[in-house]
């Protein structure tokens, strides 16, 4: 089966309308037969920025996400220490980048699990390297 990482813009713009691709992204999840896979971190980091949990409409947002997790529609792949040190390897290397830890552990996992498949909003990943400088492939939205 076809395996693409997805970071946290990609889930933000699927759940909050008022984002500029929000209909492409529910175009992309309505048309997607691959496995979605992400790191816990962005998982953690959606539930955060989705907002306050005692508004109904992100309380809503919030567990439906987390029933895609449980279910399997979106894989979360917890790290393993090996991957702890490779992220502090890529840090080192690119200290020059805005890399941030989030973004770190997709590439992390995008070395261990061999996907160099992307669908991400953010352009950083056009600039990041996976492992032997091998470019990511961007998955673009229908």
């Amino acid at each position: 089966m076809r395996r693409i990482l997805i970071d946290s813009g990609i889930l933000l713009s699927y759940y909050q309308q008022q984002e500029p691709l929000h209909q492409a992204v529910v175009a992309f999840f309505d048309q997607n037969a691959a496995q979605l896979i992400t790191s816990p971190i962005y998982i953690a980091e959606v539930l955060w920025l989705l907002g306050d949990p005692g508004d109904p409409r992100v309380l809503a947002a919030q567990n439906h996400l987390l029933g895609a997790v449980s279910r399997g529609g979106i894989e979360a792949i917890n790290l393993l220490p090996e991957d702890y040190a490779r992220i502090a390897e890529l840090n080192q290397r690119d200290a020059d980048l805005p890399a941030d830890f989030a973004d770190l552990t997709l590439v992390t996992l995008s070395e261990r699990l061999d996907i160099a498949e992307i669908l991400s909003l953010d352009s950083d990943f056009a600039v990041y390297r996976r492992f032997r400088r091998e470019p990511f492939r961007r998955v673009p939205l229908p």
